[in-house]
């Protein structure tokens, strides 16, 4: 690494939200016991972000906000940070942090929605933009050091893996002399659920709930359809009836059309939560002759740049 990346410094803030009316994500962070598991999935989610680095992004603070927490993260290089913007574009962080947060606190989906910002700008609209945001964070120098609580959640975060190494390391030990169960673990891999898939011009497509990409991707595509695709979507989401979508065009009338579509797909993925996926969203873009879109959110495009 260049050693004018070992002076680059930046940092922003970090908005997590989850989508679910039973799941806030700050009551949990305020008790004493959920607090260390949400920390330690953040933790894991940015090492993933940043391909697995052992110092890949700091955490300075989370502060809670209901219902959102806000974590305030420091960058200290350059292609680390290149490679989170990448990762939190593409959707995989947002996946990362989500399955996580399933893991860490034993729960079957924990749907989310993530917001980045730098000072009071909204990285999030210009992410197709990577060296501007870089040049954003890079102009935002972290203006505290380390919160006391966050040192000592990742002294436990530390100490705990280091006793599961160790009990690991045990057990290598002792297993021949325990019997291995193959037809067990087998039968058990075999009767996991399949993935729901839907079908899109006669290709398989791996239903998912909808990311911050695909929720980007069409505030900047859809133009002026849409409420046409809000009207679709009303069919299956009460939260959408035509006051609602009035409203919101009123509301952000002065703002464009990007905001518009942005709000709309936003109240969308808060009311329906995990059932927001991208096949309903598919289905009604191509009930509204969008199809181009449905082709973009699905990377049908993109994938046909490697054949």
């Amino acid at each position: 690494m260049a050693a004018s990346d070992r002076l680059w410094t930046g940092s922003a803030y970090l908005f997590v939200e989850s989508t679910s009316e039973k799941i806030d994500l700050t009551t949990l962070y305020n008790d004493s016991q959920q607090k260390p598991r949400i920390f330690k999935a953040l933790k894991l989610a940015l090492r993933d972000a940043t391909a697995g680095s052992m110092d890949p992004i700091d955490i300075l603070k989370v502060y809670c906000s209901t219902p959102q927490l806000i974590v305030y993260i420091k960058f200290c290089h350059q292609e680390l940070c290149r490679s989170f913007l990448q990762s939190y574009r593409n959707g995989l962080f947002h996946q990362s942090l989500q399955n996580q947060l399933q893991i860490c606190l034993s729960m079957l989906n924990v749907p989310i929605i993530l917001v980045l910002k730098v000072g009071s700008g909204q990285l999030d609209a210009m992410l197709d933009d990577e060296d501007g945001c870089l040049t954003c964070i890079s102009k935002e120098k972290p203006d505290r050091i380390k919160d006391e609580e966050i040192k000592t959640l990742e002294e436990d975060l530390k100490n705990l893996s280091f006793e599961n190494k160790r009990n690991n390391r045990t057990a290598e030990e002792h297993s021949d002399f325990l019997p291995s169960p193959p037809l067990l673990v087998n039968f058990q891999r075999n009767s996991l659920p399949q993935e729901d898939t839907f079908l899109f011009q006669a290709q398989e497509f791996v239903n998912r709930v909808l990311t911050s990409e695909d929720h980007q991707k069409f505030a900047r595509s859809v133009g002026r359809k849409w409420k046409q695709v809000g009207r679709s979507l009303q069919k299956t989401c009460r939260a959408l009836q035509d006051p609602a979508i009035d409203n919101l065009a009123y509301e952000h009338e002065r703002d464009g059309l990007y905001e518009q579509a942005y709000q709309l797909l936003l109240k969308f993925i808060q009311c329906e939560g995990k059932k927001a996926t991208i096949q309903r969203l598919v289905t009604a873009l191509e009930e509204n002759s969008l199809t181009s879109l449905a082709e973009e959110l699905l990377g049908i495009h993109q994938n046909e740049k490697f054949l």
